[in-house]
């Protein structure tokens, strides 16, 4: 088990990166997410083909792996979309909302029971986001974009954590995210139709940003994440995810300077989402040592 949270808190800390990481880079959001996804599975399969461990996967399970992988490329879009519309410390507070969509989710597909605490610490959440949207109305559409964001990073979590009990970590994030890049690479054109990019290809930094994303930020902390999951139920995943906002949100105070466009309320949010957390904590620790 510690072992497991050790992994989670490390994928935690790499995936605060990804939305300062967003901002840094000049790309579209859709554009942002199929080169980040394009490095992801060319580096994945070479691994693949090096170690060739990975177990036969029927064509049923292909399919239920791969569809998940389209919730993945989905979410990632509407979360930079809430950093292009809004800021990183808006879209990473939205993202805190996983811990609520969870609550309501894995108990109606896993059909286990509704858990109160959850449901409680979920709605702290909540009603931390509640309080920067009602105070800060400029950021209208990244945050509803965000939620959305969380609704998809929610699904995608139960999922998984289905999926990693019958495959290999490993065989679920190739086949996952070779998935979402196919479905990308489909939905790509129409986006920018509608959506037109000011260009296309990624500038010397950008490339350089997108090896970072995609490398550490992306194959690393998806595996150690997924390996996590083996032991520590999704709705505990998640509500440790609501750090990732915590060191996001840091690096953008500091490299940004995006706490001289925040007001009071968003510093009371995210104060109720950090609550949310550390009693999480304490019940886990508290439910462990009753066992």
């Amino acid at each position: 088990m510690r072992k497991a949270f050790i992994q989670l808190h490390t994928a935690v800390f790499l995936a605060g990166f990804t939305g300062v990481l967003g901002r840094l880079i000049t790309l579209n959001e859709a554009l942002l997410v199929w080169y980040r996804l394009l490095i992801t599975v060319l580096a994945l399969w070479v691994i693949y083909l090096l170690k060739r461990n990975g177990r036969q996967v029927s064509m049923a399970g292909m399919a239920r792996i791969t569809g998940v992988g389209v919730i993945v490329a989905l979410h990632w879009v509407s979360f930079y979309a809430s950093i292009k519309y809004a800021n990183v410390s808006v879209a990473l507070v939205c993202f805190s909302a996983i811990g609520f969509f969870t609550a309501i989710l894995e108990p109606l597909i896993t059909r286990k029971p509704f858990n109160r605490n959850e449901m409680l610490l979920g709605l702290l959440v909540i009603a931390g986001i509640y309080l920067i949207f009602h105070f800060d109305p400029q950021y209208k559409t990244g945050i509803i974009i965000g939620l959305i964001s969380a609704l998809l990073a929610s699904l995608f979590t139960v999922c998984n954590r289905i999926l990693v009990q019958r495959y290999k970590p490993e065989t679920v994030t190739l086949y996952q995210l070779n998935g979402g890049f196919l479905f990308l690479t489909i939905l790509l054109p129409f986006y920018l139709h509608f959506l037109p990019a000011s260009h296309l290809l990624p500038t010397l930094s950008d490339a350089g940003w997108l090896l970072v994303l995609a490398l550490f930020c992306t194959v690393w902390a998806f595996n150690l994440s997924m390996n996590a999951l083996k032991k520590i139920s999704a709705f505990t995943v998640n509500l440790t995810y609501n750090l990732e906002p915590v060191y996001g949100i840091g690096l953008a105070f500091l490299l940004f300077r995006e706490d001289k466009f925040l007001s009071g309320s968003f510093y009371i949010g995210l104060f109720l989402i950090i609550m949310s957390v550390v009693l999480q904590t304490w019940l886990v620790y508290k439910n462990r040592k009753r066992a």
